[in-house]
């Protein structure tokens, strides 16, 4: 009957790995916590561009993170994914590990990850004030909506701020302590809403389906022991996450395809 008891016998009757080998580990203790100068090499430095993740309150791992500004009547959006490649080399020990394991697990009260928490939570996280290597996908839009040009680069970037779906709603709410707390993000806040309307209306237009599945969170107390099962609020937060991450997989997705790297 100890707390958490429950959730080890669901780990274990999965065989779920809940330890990293002691090779693994090595190798994730010989990875720098911060970017050395020789990864910079060759990468865009937008380090200088405000840039923000929006996660859940609870969230750990940090692997995406966006920007917005204006270029004239157009928008710039980035969307930026953190760089792990660069610190797992294909079939290294972390690379096979995270092979194996496939996938993060998520339970009610914990994330067994898919690599070691110095990585998944350290240099692989975009942590607001510390550089970080990404995968950067910037796209400029118009008005209406509609692509003009993209670029996807490696680059170097530093988050400005980690903020929450919750917040960034309150401040779409007018809510003041929200707005005295994202203080100077707020012009930047209500152009995201501002731009995700727009790429969801285009989207729209081309027959596009809104699967607005309800998802549920178990809410446990100290002990453990679930007190409530709950739907996760979907706020205007979590709509502008979802429409630059599609727009950054279209995008990626149209890239390869006129690479012909993708053959039907």
């Amino acid at each position: 009957n100890a707390p958490g008891t429950d959730i080890l016998a669901i780990v274990k009757s999965f065989n779920i790995p809940s330890e990293f080998p002691v090779k693994v580990m090595n190798q994730a203790m010989r990875v720098p916590d911060h970017v050395q100068e020789a990864d910079r090499d060759g990468r865009t430095d937008l380090t200088q561009l405000m840039t923000v993740t929006i996660d859940g309150e609870d969230a750990k791992d940090l692997d995406d993170a966006v920007s917005v500004e204006r270029d004239g009547e157009n928008y710039v959006l980035g969307v930026h994914i953190a760089d792990v490649t660069n610190y797992v080399q294909e079939k290294s020990a972390l690379d096979r590990e995270a092979l194996e394991r496939g996938t993060s697990v998520y339970l009610a009260d914990r994330v067994i990850p898919m690599l070691p928490h110095i990585l998944s939570n350290g240099v692989c996280s975009l942590n607001a004030g510390e550089e970080r290597l990404a995968l950067s996908c910037i796209m400029t839009i118009s008005p209406k909506g509609e692509m003009i040009s993209h670029e996807i680069t490696e680059s170097v970037i530093c988050v400005d701020k980690r903020m929450s779906y919750n917040k960034v709603s309150a401040v779409l709410e007018q809510d003041e302590q929200a707005l005295r707390e994202y203080e100077g993000f707020v012009p930047m806040i209500w152009m995201m809403k501002e731009l995700s309307e727009l790429i969801r209306r285009k989207r729209g237009k081309r027959g596009a389906i809104d699967f607005d599945f309800p998802e549920t969170k178990i809410v446990l107390d100290e002990d453990g022991k679930p007190i409530e099962v709950k739907p996760y609020d979907r706020n205007p937060a979590t709509e502008i996450i979802e429409d630059f991450m599609l727009m950054a997989n279209e995008t990626v997705a149209e890239e390869f395809f006129w690479l012909s790297l993708i053959h039907i």
